[in-house]
């Protein structure tokens, strides 16, 4: 969509109460300036929950299977000796999820559904970090613990599944909202346990993708998975080319991408409409309350 920056958003008619948008991500609006101008932003991650939850299940298998290896090695040539090779190679490089720690930064809609599926299926240990603990009923039912910095999370997990709509940014009064750092960059990296393993169903922007590429040269992390990407359509050349087929899973921004996820985005968009024009006036998913003006 491009960034919609304060310059952009100053040109709005003064009679735009509200923005609704499709999916969970915002970190291409600044939020703050469309609170001070009236107008509530709703972003789309109800309707894109279960689509995004069942994708980053897929990834999160794929990184403790090897599904790259194995998928790439079965087309490789024609001999069957890659073929051979991955039959050999490949068990002694994966392992079940079961028994194993999942890390969730976020436990927003996506994130609850990611935990209760892997706990419940495949009896995986849960562990979060989000600005607020959950309410302690929330943790039984998702069998989740509470980590209460992310050095902590990561520090524990066999796999860590970056989860959050946008990095939290400070106030900004400029015409242009910095760009937030990364979340995941060398230093959170090298927290993480040798042999580790990394989802990123959010947004790619809050990875340092070269970072990511370090920890896979070293051993820090044995296998990726990134349905998003820093500078879309382009992924990054060094995990492109090195890592993938191998040991990174590389999507095209797909995991919210269902029939009934985008039927669900429109009904929501009309839904959030209807409340900001006929109803509290806040929306259903409002993110920017905290910044709306109501004078």
């Amino acid at each position: 969509m491009g960034a919609w920056d304060r310059e952009l958003i100053a040109l709005l008619p003064p009679s735009v109460r509200v923005f609704a948008s499709a999916g969970a991500g915002f970190d291409w609006v600044d939020t703050q300036a469309l609170g001070q101008r009236g107008v509530v932003y709703c972003n789309g991650s109800l309707a894109a929950a279960e689509s995004v939850a069942e994708f980053a299940v897929a990834m999160i298998i794929s990184t403790f299977r090897m599904l790259p290896y194995c998928t790439s090695s079965a087309v490789t040539d024609s001999t069957g000796a890659a073929f051979q090779e991955c039959h050999v190679a490949a068990p002694g490089q994966s392992h079940t999820l079961r028994g194993h720690t999942l890390g969730l930064i976020g436990l927003g809609n996506i994130g609850q559904a990611i935990a209760y599926k892997c706990s419940l299926a495949f009896g995986m240990r849960i562990l979060y970090h989000d600005i607020d603990k959950k309410p302690a009923e929330l943790e039984a039912k998702l069998s989740a613990q509470y980590c209460p910095t992310m050095q902590d999370l990561v520090s524990r997990s066999d796999c860590v599944v970056l989860a959050i709509p946008s990095a939290p940014s400070a106030p900004s009064t400029t015409t242009s909202k910095p760009a937030p750092p990364p979340v995941i960059d060398a230093a959170i990296l090298s927290h993480f346990p040798r042999g580790s393993r990394f989802v990123n169903v959010a947004r790619g922007s809050l990875v340092d993708e070269d970072a990511l590429a370090d920890a896979l040269d070293s051993g820090i992390l044995s296998n990726v998975a990134l349905d998003v990407h820093a500078s879309e359509p382009h992924v990054s050349p060094r995990l492109r080319d090195k890592y993938a087929g191998n040991r990174a899973m590389l999507t095209c921004h797909n995991a919210g991408g269902t029939v009934e996820a985008h039927a669900g985005f429109e009904e929501l968009a009309m839904r959030n409409i209807m409340d900001v024009g006929q109803g509290s006036g806040r929306g259903l998913t409002g993110v920017n309350l905290q910044y709306l003006k109501t004078t």
